[in-house]
């Protein structure tokens, strides 16, 4: 059962966060916009559209996974846990999890309220007896969830390898505010990418039927739209490169030729060649993982991979903390 209403408020067309991070990272150098605003519902349509392309393996890799490892999963985390699901999306991989755990209740969070509602549509049709809590937040920093579940042990699901998207300080701040907002005792089934050939990665994030790169120039699109930008959207193209020394894809738009352009009433200039860096997703050895959780309180419980360890998806506790050693 769906409870309809939103528990945050809903964010207006121009957010001042959006606003406030995209002026700043015009202004920066190198220029540089945090990756969650490509997440309108544009983006969002887009970015369910990359998942399916056959150059972009880490959808149906973790998918894969999460097919085989329901019953011992359900074993390991036990059943009546309140799922919430950090940035769900189209919750494309949620019913895999919800079979196999049988939770008390679903809160997807996203900070994208239209596709929040419309997803979460079609998954109520598909567990009618379940009681689903959709927030509508930013879940970068902690927050109050629902006080339906306010007593539930919480397993915490975070799919597809966001944590890629944040360089490691921010990544370890997701993943205290993760701790923070699920409660010591909670459970977090995570999705990290592995490193891989760049034969394999950079196709990935640069595909040839060319929707990564729509996906990347809809932000400027988004610019334009809700900050009264007048940004030429024609003379950027989409650049994915690997860098090796940091272990992570960087996408980047490039401006084609020498811009001028405005965004909410202020000026910027852009030469040739310069670049908007977008997003990074970051890609983690073994033990890398298992530091980055650690770092962030997390203990490590499990870890599946596919056949050839292109991706993993573990399983973590918030256990009690204690001094050292």
């Amino acid at each position: 059962m769906l409870k309809p209403e939103i528990e945050d408020g809903q964010q207006s067309l121009a957010d001042p966060q959006f606003r406030a991070d995209v002026l700043a990272g015009l202004a920066r150098r190198p220029r540089a916009i945090p990756a969650r605003w490509f997440y309108d519902r544009r983006g969002s349509e887009l970015f369910e559209a990359i998942t399916d392309l056959p150059e972009y393996y880490p959808t149906r890799t973790e998918a894969g996974i999460l097919a085989t490892i329901g019953p011992e999963l359900a074993g390991l985390v036990g059943a009546g846990r309140a799922v919430v699901e950090f940035g769900s999306g189209s919750s494309a991989k949620t019913p895999l999890l919800l079979r196999a755990v049988n939770p008390s209740a679903y809160v997807p969070i996203d900070i994208s309220g239209e596709f929040l509602r419309a997803s979460t549509q079609g998954l109520c049709a598909d567990f009618p007896e379940l009681l689903v809590l959709p927030m509508e937040a930013d879940f970068m920093r902690p927050l109050t969830l629902p006080r339906t579940i306010g007593g539930a042990p919480k397993l915490g699901f975070f799919p597809g390898s966001t944590i890629g998207n944040m360089i490691p300080l921010a990544a370890v701040d997701l993943l205290r505010a993760m701790r923070a907002s699920l409660g010591e005792g909670s459970m977090l089934l995570i999705g990290m990418d592995r490193i891989k050939g760049e034969d394999v990665l950079v196709p990935a994030y640069d595909d040839a039927a060319g929707v990564t790169a729509a996906f990347n120039l809809n932000l400027l699109e988004r610019i334009n739209r809700e900050l009264d930008g007048t940004v030429p959207v024609a003379a950027f193209r989409h650049r994915a490169i690997w860098n090796d020394d940091r272990a992570r894809i960087e996408m980047h738009l490039e401006a084609a030729r020498n811009l001028d352009f405005s965004v909410d009433g202020r000026s910027f200039t852009m030469a040739a060649g310069d670049t908007i860096h977008t997003e990074n997703s970051h890609k983690y050895g073994a033990r890398d993982a298992r530091i980055l959780l650690r770092s962030g309180g997390w203990t490590p419980v499990h870890e599946w991979t596919d056949a050839d360890g292109r991706f993993a998806v573990i399983l973590a506790e918030a256990q009690a903390e204690r001094p050292a050693p």
